[in-house]
């Protein structure tokens, strides 16, 4: 069947998902399990947004909004925008799909960094578009770096700020300068998904640019908003950009449970402030701990911190499994002695470090 494959798809490598609970449990015959895999919100979800999708549940025999207008509207009121900016998408992957098929020609090449999150690569690879990867300098996007590697047939540059998997972000003087030299002919991509989690003063909001320039933002309601399993994101661009991007967005692509749960997660300020809380407050638990381990880390303005254990990462994560706690081993990235872990409850979050210390230890059966 090989030969009936498109010859583009031969050489892609798939996106490997953080393993699942249930999964774990089964596999191993283990029953309690925690995920610290995925950058999920370990508070669960609101309970406004709980409410909205059982209610709107009894409904679901009926296609969805096709422009998801209430939600449009709620959002454009909320970022002091015009709903004719917003592209919204089956989470974020799909519209990184949607920007590469509206924009990008055959024979135009895209930019990303070389570590960073992988559905830049595979969507490309995909639709069969070059890409061109630069080393991160310092686990951060090198923007100089980046800006040598544009040439006549770059169309975009992608950058995810805070950066997944490292945490790092590029700050507001460096996006300032590299967005002044930007030729006009090239769109910037930054990717926010975690930018509910910065509490740093000098990180840009790439709101600000997109008015002036060929900027699109990506925002999602996976993360902050604990709303992962119902696939939901946004883009935020130039009204004309947007029109483009909506003749191939697919229709439909945005479900009515997720239209209602979006719609009232946004209502619940509460829960995003106790969410926000628990990620700062475990995050600092983490870093002493980790501290105190000697284990090496990379600063991040994430619900995420990448952690240097010494040791191949697989091997890593799989102890790590027997004892049922799931962490994401970054060698998928070309980080191969590296862990990435979410930052969890106060409960997970000593859980992990306990079991961290066994390993380390050498202390290694459950």
């Amino acid at each position: 069947m090989r030969e009936l494959v498109r010859k583009n798809i031969l050489g892609i490598t798939a996106y490997v998902a953080g393993k699942p609970i249930e999964e774990t449990r089964r596999q191993l015959g283990l029953r309690d399990v925690i995920k610290l895999a995925s950058n999920e919100n370990p508070l669960g979800v609101s309970p406004k947004a709980v409410k909205a999708i059982r209610k709107e549940a009894s409904g679901v025999n009926r296609y969805p909004d096709a422009q998801s207008f209430y939600l449009k509207k709620k959002l454009a009121r909320l970022l002091n925008i015009a709903p004719a900016n917003l592209v919204l998408g089956n989470g974020s992957d799909e519209l990184i799909d949607v920007i590469i098929k509206t924009l990008v020609e055959d024979d135009e090449n895209i930019i990303t960094a070389d570590t960073t999150f992988l559905e830049y690569g595979i969507v490309a690879a995909v639709n069969n578009r070059e890409v061109r990867r630069v080393p991160l300098r310092y686990f951060k996007y090198d923007l100089e770096s980046i800006k040598r590697k544009i040439d006549r047939k770059t169309k975009l540059i992608f950058i995810a700020n805070p950066n997944n998997p490292t945490g790092t972000y590029v700050t507001r003087f460096e996006l300032n300068d590299f967005i002044r030299e930007l030729p006009d002919n090239i769109i910037l991509v930054m990717d926010e998904a975690y930018d509910a989690f910065i509490d740093v003063d000098d990180f840009p909001r790439a709101q600000d640019y997109f008015k002036n320039k060929n900027v699109i933002i990506l925002k999602t309601f996976s993360k902050a908003y604990g709303l992962a399993g119902i696939r939901l994101g946004y883009a935020i661009a130039d009204t004309e950009l947007a029109s483009y991007m909506e003749r191939v967005r697919q229709p439909f692509n945005i479900n009515s449970l997720a239209q209602a749960g979006a719609l009232a997660a946004l209502e619940d300020k509460e829960f995003l402030r106790k969410t926000r809380s628990m990620v700062l407050e475990g995050k600092n638990y983490l870093y002493d701990n980790l501290k105190k381990l000697g284990l090496a880390y990379v600063p991040s303005v994430a619900n995420f911190i990448l952690v240097d254990v010494g040791r191949d990462s697989v091997e890593f994560f799989t102890k790590m499994l027997k004892f049922g706690v799931i962490v994401r081993d970054m060698k998928q990235y070309g980080l191969k002695n590296f862990i990435r872990v979410t930052i969890g409850t106060k409960k997970e979050n000593e859980r992990f470090i306990r079991v961290l210390k066994k390993i380390l230890r050498g202390k290694e059966k459950t």
